[in-house]
């Protein structure tokens, strides 16, 4: 019993300011999902401000009124953007459509090679005269493990379909934002003013930290990403034209979509892939595959280091994991927040608030003891200081009399 109390009173107040530090992220990620699932076309119209600000900048440098020159560059945007997302949703929805079809003809080809090579492995068995039906038993998990690869692909690509079959409300959304980000470039200049003006110094603190210390970075990031996942999706996809493989097209776009994740990439489809056709006896697509696969994560091991230049300083299982938690808990909105809010508490670390905001246990730690002695010490050498000066000051005093 006394353990468990002393245990109490040493970790309760670092267990105190861990949980509130906890509650602070799970609120601050609840009514973000909240607002943005009630406020999608503001988001959206951020990020298209972002990226239609800089051409009606300059058109307004080069002088044209700034609401002529965000017209312009919204129009260009939304050009660019319909055509690239258009033929995008068009090309996968049909060849992902294709391949859901094709699933139950790869999994009888695969299904009759597995029995074949059961059908051999049993009857070596039966000449070693083992008494050991191993053949039907390893045909019987391989059956379980391809109904279970299908089903999931099947899903994947299911899913994928339904989100594009959904793109509706994405677009009415996106052209609601494209107007909230044309107004918001036009008034851009008078909501800095009074921003500047009537911001507490408090949050305009916050607003100055985020933007050193994680926004800047997240955006680097971002940008470096897509540069390496769109070398990804043009490597794999000429390739496999070269190679004449069919559906090259929603190949490539998955693999890219694959390769953002952490720790997974395209090694997540390639890996089955080269699998299966080595088992169905197509050895030379799978030993292209094989380089293939070979050369694309070897180039992106060489090129991310170059590309995104300074690491964010979060590990890629941290990320990973905190965004599948955070995409289980809230969603796509989850999902959006998670890596900034990791790159956030990786900066507060950094600068040493949370070292502050966390009391460390008491007795637990060699440098508080160390700490404890050298307040101790420092103490004893000001009381010293102070017996010193206080003599001092006596024989000074009897001296002048």
């Amino acid at each position: 019993m006394n353990c468990v109390l002393n245990f109490y009173k040493r970790y309760w107040r670092t267990a105190f300011d861990i949980a509130l530090i906890v509650i602070t992220v799970f609120l601050t990620m609840w009514i973000f999902s909240f607002i943005y699932n009630i406020a999608k076309p503001i988001f959206y119209s951020f990020v298209i401000f972002i990226c239609i600000e800089p051409l009606a900048r300059r058109l307004n440098k080069w002088g044209l009124k700034k609401s002529i020159a965000s017209a312009i560059s919204a129009m260009l945007f939304t050009l660019i953007v319909l055509g690239i997302i258009g033929g995008i949703i068009l090309m996968a929805y049909v060849q992902s459509s294709d391949l859901i079809e094709l699933f139950p003809k790869y999994q009888a080809i695969f299904v009759y090679e597995i029995e074949h090579w059961s059908t051999q492995l049993q009857s070596i068995i039966d000449r070693s005269q083992f008494n050991i039906n191993i053949g039907d038993e390893l045909a019987k998990v391989l059956q379980e493990a391809s109904d279970h690869i299908q089903n999931w692909a099947k899903l994947g690509l299911t899913w994928f379909m339904a989100q594009v079959s959904s793109i509706t409300s994405f677009f009415i959304n996106a052209g609601i934002g494209l107007i909230l980000a044309y107004f918001l470039s036009i008034e851009i200049v008078d909501w800095k003013k009074i921003a500047t003006k009537h911001t507490p110094n408090t949050f305009k603190t916050a607003f100055f930290f985020l933007r050193d210390n994680v926004l800047k970075g997240i955006w680097i990031y971002i940008k470096a990403q897509a540069i390496l996942i769109s070398i990804t999706f043009v490597v794999i996809l000429l390739a496999l034209v070269i190679m004449g493989v069919e559906h090259a097209f929603i190949i490539a776009l998955v693999a890219g979509i694959f390769d953002v994740l952490p720790l997974l990439g395209v090694s997540t489809i390639f890996i089955p892939w080269i699998t299966y056709l080595f088992i169905i006896g197509d050895y030379q697509l799978a030993i292209m595959l094989t380089v293939l696969w070979l050369v694309v994560v070897l180039t992106r091991q060489f090129l991310e280091p170059k590309i995104t230049g300074e690491s964010l300083g979060v590990s890629a299982f941290t990320m990973l994991a905190f965004m599948i938690i955070s995409l289980s808990l809230f969603g796509v909105a989850g999902l959006i927040l998670s890596p900034i809010l990791l790159i956030l508490i990786k900066a507060l670390i950094d600068q040493g608030y949370i070292a502050k905001w966390i009391r460390k246990p008491i007795g637990e730690y060699d440098e508080q003891q160390e700490q404890t002695e050298g307040n101790g010490e420092q103490a004893k050498q000001a009381d010293d200081t102070k017996l010193t000066a206080g003599s001092t000051d006596i024989a000074s005093q009897k001296h002048e009399k």
